[in-house]
């Protein structure tokens, strides 16, 4: 894809706080962008690869790191999204975590406290299965977890819709924080519709293979999806910023949204100023020196 047209076809996705904002006027599905499943693969692989070079390089660099944020509603695809557009990655410059429910130690810090020990390193791509921004979904949608069982003190809870606004505001200071120290971020809404949640739903307990997904948890929270649609949508326009823009993922096709976010990640490693470390002449001529003293000895 030519680099002009490449770059049109993913600001569509991309949100930056520029302008205004709607999630109900995001699409949950795109034409294909394969011909068929050999087509995919090889598109994916090819990504994969050109990520994986680029990663290398960055570790060499030593001066960038990347932090990709996955959310989305249940059975959207984060996991299989994840899985496959990483495979491949050398497993030393990614870092992967997954964040469920909160332990009573991370309830005894600050809301942020737990994910931000897991920011990635210089040189390495992080990608964060959830993160710091359910604290602002389902904490925002069962308001019954911050005043029950998050131990903020009630002076700063009464007001909850502060509380939302005070959130947004320190992800988005942390976020600049982490930019202005050499880490870009990308967070990506993978946007499936509330029907083909429902089919997929369905395919987990019809199919015995995946059974083990399915959880009455997931069907409880499904009640709660315009609650969550708003949530999203006020938290995307809230924390949105050029420097750490959100990019809202069609994903009713699981195979297009892969493509989507590969090209993304790609395209956001391309545009570091990132190159192996140069060798100095008086190094070069050492490293001769070495090498005639070992090909002696061989």
């Amino acid at each position: 894809m030519p680099t002009s047209k490449k770059k049109n076809f993913l600001e569509q996705f991309a949100v930056t706080g520029k302008g205004r904002f709607s999630l109900a006027k995001r699409s949950t599905e795109i034409g294909k962008l394969y011909k068929d499943k050999k087509d995919y693969r090889d598109q994916l692989e090819e990504l994969r690869e050109q990520i994986d070079e680029l990663q290398h390089m960055m570790y060499a660099h030593d001066r960038y790191a990347l932090l990709a944020v996955f959310q989305a509603m249940d059975a959207a695809g984060k996991d299989g999204t994840i899985r496959r557009v990483f495979t491949g990655v050398n497993p030393h410059g990614l870092q992967l975590y997954a964040f469920k429910k909160p332990s009573d130690r991370e309830l005894d810090h600050g809301f942020m406290w737990r994910t931000n020990q897991f920011m990635p390193e210089r040189g390495r791509i992080g990608v964060f299965n959830r993160s710091y921004y359910e604290e602002v979904l389902v904490v925002r949608v069962h308001e019954e977890i911050l005043q029950k069982y998050q131990r903020v003190p009630e002076e700063f809870t009464k007001n909850l819709s502060r509380v939302w606004k005070q959130r947004y505001e320190d992800i988005k200071n942390f976020e600049l924080y982490a930019h202005r120290n050499g880490t870009r971020v990308m967070k990506f809404f993978l946007n499936v519709s509330k029907e083909e949640q429902g089919r997929r739903f369905l395919a987990r307990i019809d199919e015995p293979e995946k059974n083990w997904k399915f959880s009455e948890a997931d069907i409880k929270e499904r009640g709660y999806w315009d609650d969550y649609m708003r949530a999203y949508q006020d938290c995307i326009k809230a924390t949105a910023a050029p420097h750490a823009p959100w990019y809202v993922i069609p994903a009713d096709d699981k195979w297009n949204m892969r493509l989507i976010v590969a090209r993304l990640i790609l395209n956001e490693l391309e545009q570091l100023d990132i190159h192996f470390p140069k060798v100095t002449p008086a190094r070069r001529k050492e490293l001769q020196e070495i090498r005639k003293g070992l090909s002696e000895k061989l």
